[in-house]
Order: C-alpha cells, then structure tokens, then sequence
C-alpha cells in the first residue's frame, strides 16, 4: 500500500491540482488521495471529516493519550508538568494537611495559578461546611457566588470520594456546562486543568478527570439537563456518587427524584444544590428544601443539612462600581430588587397586592401596627368594631380565621390576628401536626381563635362566616353558648364581588389606612403570593393551591359589608 500511494501521479492528476492552484511538482498518489478526502469531507460527508482531523492529528481522544504519555514520560524523568494550582484555597478552607493529601503520590507538576480565587467569610464557612453534610443548598440573589462555592466544594470531594461516576445537571445540559464546567472561569475544567478532557458517555457530554488531585484514579461527571418531564431518561442506568445540580427549581421534579434515586447505592452521598428566589410556596420549597430544614431542625435528617442564603452584597469579587451599577437598575422599593439584590422569596410576576407584597418582602414596616399599640386602641375606644372573618376549607384549601379592627370614623382598617390551619401541617400555636380536622375538631379551633382575641383586645362585634356551610355555621353558635359566648352573633358574608374586595384593599393600602399586627403571619403571607390569573382574560385571582386565598376571603368577610364607609372617606 505504501507503495502505491508513493506512485507518481497521471498527467490528468496533474491538471487537476494545477486547477486547484497546487504545484503538482513532487505529488504522489497517496496527496491526491487526501486532497480526494478533503474536497469530499466539503460536500458534508461525516467519515471523510473525521478522517481529515484525525490525519491532521486533531482527534482529541489521541492528544489526551499523547498527552497522558508525554506526561508519564515526564513524570518518570522527574520533569514537571503544568496543573492549576489550587494551594491557596484549599489550605484557606480545609487546611495544609488537605492540600497535601492532594499531592500524596509523590508526582512532580509544575503549578501554575489561572483562578483568582477570592472569598468573603460567609462563603468559606458555607464551604467548609460542605465537607461534612449530605444536604448542601444555597440560595440567594443573582451574582452571589452560589455556583462558584458548590463547583469548589465538589471538586474537593471529586479528589478522594471513592465513587467514579457523578452528576452535574442544570436546566440544560448546555446551561450545567455554561454553570458547572465552565462558570466564568471557575468551573471544574479550570480547576482540574490539565488534568480533565471533555468526553462523551451515553449520549451525555461528560468530563473525565485523572490526575494528581485525583491520585491518577479516574472521575466522570455526567453532565445533563433536568427542566423537561422526559429529562431523566438521560441519567437512568448509572449509579452516582455526588450530584451537583444549579438552578435546582427550574428542575422537573421526574429529574430531581431520579437523580435522587440514582444516588442511593453511592460510598459517598452528597448533593449540592443552588437556586434564585422563588414563590415562596413552590414545590422545591414544599416538597424538598423546608422539609429537609424542618427534619434538620428536629434531629431527624440523617447525613447533615448545611443552608445559607446569599445576596449580592455578600459576593467581594463584584467591586463597588460595578454593584452600585448593577443596583441603579432597580427601583429599591420593587419587589424585583428584593428578589433579585436581596435574594428574598417572593412571586414578581402578576402580584395583586404589590405595594404590601413588596413592603412585606422588605420588612420594613410602612404597614406595620405593634400588637399592643392595637390593644391599647381598642381600650380606648379607637377601634369602634372588631370582626372576624370565617372561610371553611376542604378539598385541599384550609379552614381560615381573620380578625379586624375598624377606627372611629373608618379612618383605617387593622388587621388584629389570622391563622390557617390546613390538614397535614402544623397547628401555628400549639406546633403539633394537624391530622383530621372535623366539625367538633374545627369548633374547637374557632373558640380558641375567638377566645384569644376577647383576651387581647377585649370584645367582637361580629362573626362573618362563609355562607355555603350552614352545619358548620350552626355548630360555631353551639359552640360559643357553650363556651360562655353566646352574645357573639356568627351571620353570614355577604360575599360580594371578588374584584370589588380587592380593589377596597389595594385602595386602603394605596393610602397607607391598612395596618397589620405581627401576629397575622398567615395574613402576610396571602397577601405577598396572591396573584392574578394568567390564563384569564377577565380579572380573576388564581385559585390553583399555589397561594393561601382562604386566608384572603376571611379576611375580606370581617370588612366587606363596610367597603363603602371606608371608600367614602
């Protein structure tokens, strides 16, 4: 064969590279023949591209074994080879003790530094926590330093866990290699430059790393995208040891149980999660990261839980200039700049009540009234009616309890005291799990409601109940003259338009006449998640289970049937 492709060319051939502006002086066969493989691999044919990078010596599985052989040449001739140089860092947060660890095989490398690693003492505590949890999620303002923090974290475990295989996910597979890999020069291909390549396993871009920091044991890191249902058919059939995974909300929650699954069987189980500011009740919040910080704060979560929130200001590689540019963009009493500057949980889009979501946010208090500063009126004679709004639950929705006050000539309007009680959470006074809440069960909690707040603020005016359950409606007069409280009247809401309430409360908060205790967290709550329905073409509040509208109509009942009073002055 070699003699054939070292055969003179035709004089055909000749004429044909001299139209192609080539000397055919000194061609051979075998020329014409890669020449053939080029003009070829032009019309789109695949094979002929690959061989045409491979015979030009680009194919990149063979430069990484060069490499790899260049570097085990290297390391026998005692000849260093270049490798990020991660010293500083780790021996900041894990010590010197870690940082030799990492170099324990006795190999010479010459470390040379390209991360400009630089911290503040919140990160390199949550960091240094990292080592020793299961469970380790941040959470925060854009450009924080969430992702920077758990791709160093992880990278450190990924240098002596015993498990080969691990995964990195975002809500694309291009976004976890944008966040995870790359991440603006942080990432993990930074980190183990020099000693990782890019690689492909079962249709998933992956990163395998063999090295010093790793002992020369290999490391894979699948890396996958996590936001469609069908997202985790990609990471089935594999076993893995950590799971990195950024923007863990924008995740189907098909991916995050399967990557959970798929964790189980791993020598070292750990999971770093971070996340932007959501609704307050989305379902990462409802069905995984409160409940992991609840079962932490019982003792209960095996394997540690390590959370911290983060805001722009805790991130020192933003300099002033820039973070004074970036904060001008945003009008500081929106509720966009507490989620995004401060990273606080809340619903930007759609918000009903805008003005008190937003103060409710900032916790500043423009709306707030001391509790006993509210007594103190209702002593006096201030406050002319205390009412209280009754919404029933069911089907999901809970059993909702709203106390106001009204001042003398309807100047303001106070919210007094709230609660909600829903079946499956946890009584907000007494801290234990609601299980069943029937009619007895409900007119005890009535009672309760209404026997604290003649307690506290001395008398109520009436009791405005929903009209659609007239049983419970009779069981609540029953209870009261049972209980020593049968001058209480309970009648029915008048239940007018939806629209018309919520204009009356956005008016009153529009002229600052709506004050609220601190001991109306249920109240507070509503009020920042209620939302517009997106998919209406009329005015309609969304009444999906997302946000609390039980609360909401309760309190509306204790006021509506003095809307116009209150609208009048």
């Amino acid at each position: 064969m070699r003699k054939i492709l070292e055969l003179d060319i035709s004089p055909k051939q000749k004429e044909q590279l001299e139209s192609l502006g080539i000397n055919s002086e000194g061609w051979s066969l075998g020329d014409v023949v890669n020449i053939m493989a080029v003009q070829t691999a032009m019309k789109g044919n695949v094979s002929a591209m690959a061989y045409c990078r491979d015979t030009a010596g680009f194919n990149p599985e063979l430069q990484l074994r060069e490499a790899q052989f260049e570097y085990e040449k290297k390391q026998k001739s005692g000849e260093g080879v270049e490798i990020e140089d991660v010293s500083d860092i780790v021996e900041k947060i894990w010590g010197y003790d870690q940082w030799i660890s990492m170099l324990n095989d006795g190999v010479p490398v010459l470390l040379t530094k390209q991360v400009p690693y630089r911290f503040s003492d919140i990160h390199l505590d949550y960091i240094r926590k990292c080592q020793d949890n299961t469970y380790n999620i941040l959470e925060g303002a854009v450009r924080s330093g969430k992702t920077v923090d758990h791709v160093l974290a992880f990278a450190k475990e990924l240098c002596d866990t015993p498990d080969k295989f691990h995964l990195a996910t975002g809500s694309t597979m291009a976004n976890a290699k944008l966040n995870i890999g790359d991440a603006n020069g942080f990432g993990l291909e930074h980190i183990f430059r020099g000693q990782c390549r890019w690689t492909s396993y079962k249709d998933n871009d992956a990163l395998a790393i063999r090295g010093p920091y790793t002992n020369f044991k290999e490391k894979i890191v699948i890396f996958a995208g996590g936001g469609s249902s069908a997202s985790y058919q990609k990471i089935r059939g594999n076993s893995y040891g950590m799971w990195i995974a950024t923007e863990i909300n924008l995740h189907h929650d098909n991916t995050i149980k399967e990557a959970f699954n798929r964790t189980i069987a791993s020598h070292r189980r750990k999971i770093f999660w971070d996340l932007n500011p959501e609704h307050p009740k989305a379902p990462i919040y409802a069905q995984y990261i409160d409940k992991y910080a609840e079962k932490a704060q019982k003792g209960i979560l095996k394997g540690g839980y390590n959370y911290a929130h983060m805001t722009l200001f805790d991130n020192i590689n933003i300099s002033e200039e820039r973070r004074e540019e970036i904060i001008s963009q945003y009008d500081p009493d929106s509720i966009w700049y507490i989620r995004d500057i401060l990273g606080e949980r809340t619903i930007a889009e759609g918000l009903i009540y805008n003005k008190l979501a937003t103060s409710i946010a900032a916790k500043d208090g423009k709306f707030r009234i001391e509790k006993k500063i509210a007594q103190a009126m209702a002593r006096s004679g201030k406050i002319i009616h205390i009412n209280v709004g009754v919404d029933f639950g069911g089907n999901g929705s809970g059993h909702a309890f709203v106390a106001t006050g009204e001042l003398q000539g309807y100047e303001k309007l106070i919210i007094l005291k709230s609660r909600r009680y829903l079946e499956g959470e946890y009584d907000p006074d007494t801290g234990k799990k609601i299980l069943d809440i029937d009619p007895k069960a409900l007119d005890e909690l009535f009672i309760r409601f209404i026997e604290a707040v003649t307690k506290e603020y001395g008398f109520i005016t009436k009791v405005y109940a929903d009209s659609a359950e007239s049983v419970l409606i009779r069981g609540f007069r029953t209870a009261l003259v049972q209980s020593g409280h049968g001058d209480i009247k309970v009648v029915n809401a008048m239940k007018s338009k939806i629209t018309d309430r919520i204009f009356a409360t956005t008016a009153l908060t529009a002229m600052n006449r709506l004050l609220i205790t601190e001991d109306c967290e249920s109240f507070e709550q509503a009020a920042s998640m209620a939302v517009w329905d997106p998919k209406s073409l009329e005015l309609e509040r969304l009444d999906d289970g997302t946000s609390d509208i039980d609360t909401l109509d309760s309190f509306e009942y204790s006021f509506e049937r003095d809307i116009s009073k209150f609208l009048r002055r």
